[in-house]
Formats: structure tokens, sequence, C-alpha cells
């Protein structure tokens, strides 16, 4: 049997880009299963949240942008650390970048390994690489809860922490005059979930009971289509929960009986396949997940650092 190729990096094809109007001001950009971004119009400047991978890909969404207005971006709201999201921040021009206290340290403390690591598995969201000046560095750090007026009869964005969740500084952004919850990562509409850098069991159950208490009627999710209306906010986020508590059953029952990662591994696969295994990225996620669950069964709380060497040698470790 062939050697599947590793993470995303065969992954090349374009993906259609879809930009909706969720509300008058507030504007989301998804595209099958690639990192989903968004804006929110205040009265005279624009929040953007989520950065994209390169100047390059940030500047192709703002083009867009810019036939529904042309205010300038005043904050860059970023939901976490990771690579895909943050290193196009320049393309904005922003006044200020907004991120949870711990999503600043993160940068720092392991900003440069995510960076080689997230390019060598997702090589086709790294449009003109070269054009990235370097780390993405907030300037407005948080540890609970943001409010920023938008203006007239606009109301208030929210940015809030819910917990530790994808990472330990995850942050949501909510309209309660629209009822529109952007989710990040921490919500994903049937596409795969990425948990190696995740903290599961906070994850799985306060901080994804937190985010549906919002009652959101629209959600955006950091990957996949948006969900419109409760029910199907709702079933995004039981979803997500269900992804995380059959790979908690399934390494869990593993660990406890003194198996192997490998096995862990390969059960996990198994019973997660027949619903999620179509999703996109199911099988480039799932090795680092379990090894980070794992991780977790260890005792092991904080998340260890990947890098590029880290990321292939669990990859041959355990995807065939």
């Amino acid at each position: 049997m062939a050697k599947k190729p590793f993470a995303s990096s065969a992954d090349l094809g374009d993906k259609k880009e879809t930009l909706e109007v969720l509300a008058d001001g507030v504007f989301a950009l998804t595209a099958e299963g690639d990192p989903n971004v968004g804006v929110i119009e205040a009265e005279d400047f624009l929040i953007a949240f989520e950065a994209r991978a390169t100047p390059k890909a940030a500047r192709d969404w703002l083009e867009q942008l810019r036939a529904y207005t042309d205010k300038p971006v005043k904050y860059l709201v970023l939901s976490h650390y990771h690579a895909v999201r943050v290193l196009g921040a320049s393309a904005y021009e922003a006044q200020s970048i907004i991120a949870h206290e711990k999503t600043q340290f993160l940068i720092e403390e392991r900003g440069m390994q995510d960076w080689a690591s997230e390019y060598g598995r997702m090589p086709r969201l790294f449009r003109e690489p070269d054009g990235i000046p370097g780390l993405t560095h907030p300037d407005i750090v948080f540890n609970d809860r943001l409010e920023i007026p938008l203006g007239g009869d606009r109301g208030s964005l929210i940015l809030e922490h819910c917990g530790r969740g994808h990472t330990a500084g995850d942050i949501v952004a909510w309209l309660p005059k629209h009822k529109i919850l952007f989710a990040g990562d921490l919500v994903e509409a049937a596409a795969a979930l990425y948990t190696g850098d995740a903290f599961h069991f906070d994850w799985s159950t306060e901080t994804l009971d937190k985010v549906k208490a919002y009652g959101a009627e629209t959600l955006i999710g950091g990957r996949g289509a948006v969900a419109h209306g409760r029910e199907d906010v709702d079933a995004a986020i039981e979803q997500t929960r269900g992804f995380l508590n059959g790979m908690k059953e399934k390494v869990g029952e593993v660990h406890r009986r003194g198996g192997t990662l490998k096995e862990a591994f390969e059960q996990t696969r198994d019973h997660l396949a027949p619903k999620f295994g179509m999703w996109p990225i199911f099988e480039h996620c799932l090795p680092f997940d379990v090894q980070r669950l794992w991780d977790e069964f260890d005792g092991i709380d904080w998340p260890r650092i990947w890098t590029d060497a880290r990321d292939q040698e669990v990859w041959d470790k355990l995807q065939d």
C-alpha cells in the first residue's frame, strides 16, 4: 500500500470561496473547509476576525470585501495563535491587533515552530509565503471579556474567552444584536477538528457548554459552511462535541488497558470514520489529535510544541 501523503501537503486544488453578508455590516468568507474569516462593520471602521496565512491571502479577502465597504480596519482580532490564522496580519494595516493573553504567550513560546509546522502541513494556504514579514504580535490583550462599541444603533461586539479548548487562548466574537457568533476553531461545521494543541476534557464540556449558551442563530466556525438557524447552530456545536467525545472514548479505552498509541489511533480512526471521515482534513488531523489526547491521558496538561520534525515523526508512526 502506498504511503499517504503527509498531512495536507498533496491538497493543492483551489477551493471555492464564498462571501456571505450575514446581516447589515457583518461578513463571512468560507472556502470549502479552508479556514474561515469575517469582518464586522462599525460606524466608521471595521473589525476583522482572523488574518489568514499570508498577507497575499489576506489581501485577496479584503479585495472581495471592498465591494461592500471601504472603511479602514481599526482592529484585527485573532481567535488563537495558529499560523494559518495570524501570519497575514500585516495586510490589514490595523491600528491594533487583539488577542487573549494566552495567545500572546503562545506566540512568544512557540510561534516560530508553529509557522514551520503549519507551512509544512498545509502549503496551499500559504499564498506567496515570502511576503510574511514575521510573527504577528497582538498589542491589546485581555483575560476574560472585551466589549467594542460599534456606534450608532449597531450595538457592540463582545470578545470573550469561553475556556480552554482548541488552544489555551481561544476567543469568540459575539454580536448580541444579530445573535451572530464567530466561534473560531472551537466549533467546526462539517469539518474535522485539529486538536493537537487542545484541552479535550475542558473543550468537550464547559467550553462548548458556554459556546452553546449564547443561543446564537448564526454561527461561523473555524472551517465549514456558516450555520444558519438555531437548529443548525446547535448541530454544529454537538458535531464538534461528538468528535471530541468519540476520541476520548477510544483513546481512553486503549490507554487504560495499557495499549499502544498506534492502537489508539487505529481504533479512534475506525470509530470516527463512518461519521466524520468524509470531512475536510480528517486524515490530516487525526494522528496529531490522538497524540495530544494520549499526552493528556499521560497527565501532560500543557501541550508539547509541534515542530516540523515532530510532525513527521508522529505521522510516520501512526498514519500508514
